[in-house]
């Protein structure tokens, strides 16, 4: 399984070290979080109407118990890091009609998009992570692991983004996403790839931050 890359010193590094980071990762740890967040008013009121109008959506009680579940487990000390490390914008105008994207550094981590009435997930992590030799070739994706991680077949696909270690995973439907953030080399590999791009230095996306969004991320009770 593929290892955090080395942090630069812009990066996560000014709050975890590599060994702390490592550990996470491989879910040998619980990270000692900030017991309060840091806010900017003007941005919790600047989205607040895209805010309400995701909620009038039919798929929005999933959207945010995804939100919840990723934010606890995919995001190292989410409190700490919010909006300097990673972001989650919601109805994000960039193409796609994304109905929430979760950033870190330049790169977009995970988005959720509306499927009829319910929704589906893209996934975007390291291809090594997937391949059956740990490789960057195209020929050698998994994809008996993949079909193990969701409910059905059908529910997953994959493409490949620009990039030499980037691998697109798409996800449909609520349970088949639950099963793969569920599924521990999964999660790994998710964890692998957030960190390498949160050491990569600031969010260039804190401008777009919800914290309406993020109040469900890092909220503690089930939905």
């Amino acid at each position: 399984m593929k290892a955090a890359r080395r942090p630069s010193s812009t990066g996560l590094s000014q709050l975890l070290d590599l060994q702390q980071q490592r550990d996470w990762m491989e879910g040998k740890t619980t990270l000692c979080d900030a017991d309060e967040r840091s806010e900017s008013l003007e941005l919790r009121f600047k989205y607040l109407v895209r805010f309400e109008k995701l909620l009038g959506r039919p798929q929005a009680p999933e959207v945010l118990e995804i939100l919840r579940r990723y934010g606890r487990d995919c995001i190292p000390i989410p409190c700490r890091t919010e909006r300097h490390y990673w972001s989650v914008s919601c109805l994000p105008s960039t193409p796609g009609k994304a109905l929430v994207r979760i950033n870190a550094s330049w790169m977009e981590l995970f988005s959720l998009y509306a499927d009829g009435a319910g929704v589906r997930a893209l996934f975007v992590v390291h291809l090594s992570n997937f391949t059956t030799d740990h490789s960057l070739d195209h020929d050698q994706v998994d994809e008996a692991f993949l079909e193990r991680c969701v409910v059905m077949p059908e529910d997953v696909s994959y493409f490949f983004p620009r990039g030499d270690d980037i691998f697109g995973i798409r996800v449909r439907g609520f349970s088949s996403i639950g099963k793969f953030l569920a599924e521990p080399r999964a999660l790994l590999a998710i964890r692998a790839f957030n960190l390498t791009h949160m050491n990569r230095g600031r969010n260039a996306y804190q401008a777009s931050h919800c914290y309406h969004l993020a109040d469900h991320m890092l909220s503690d009770e089930e939905r």
